[in-house]
């Protein structure tokens, strides 16, 4: 409802919202056009991220998480659906550890 609400508000995205903010981080960032980003595409074959363009999509991704990046749950992505998931995973984890702190 507010201007100041994007954080609470990212939390609560649902896998297709977060697939639609990667999809637009892949175009805004890399330039890689919409039409070639699907949950199967593979990010190194299909969309050409190499592993330094895989470090910056994973800093364009920390604002979503909210917490710090574990980047050992990036060391087996290879699709954007793999990215999805890693990233849906520790959101949910974010909130896990808050509420049981």
């Amino acid at each position: 409802m507010t201007a100041d609400g994007p954080v609470e508000e990212e939390k609560l995205m649902d896998k297709q919202q977060l697939y639609q903010r990667i999809v637009d981080i892949l175009r805004d960032t890399f330039g890689i056009e919409p039409e070639r980003i699907s949950l199967e595409a593979k990010l190194g074959e299909d969309l050409d991220i190499d592993s330094i363009d895989a470090v910056d999509l994973i800093v364009q991704l920390k604002p979503l998480i909210g917490s710090s990046i574990k980047p050992e749950a990036f060391k087996s992505v290879r699709t954007v659906s793999d990215v999805v998931d890693a990233v849906h995973g520790m959101m949910h984890a974010g909130t896990e550890t808050q509420t049981g702190v």
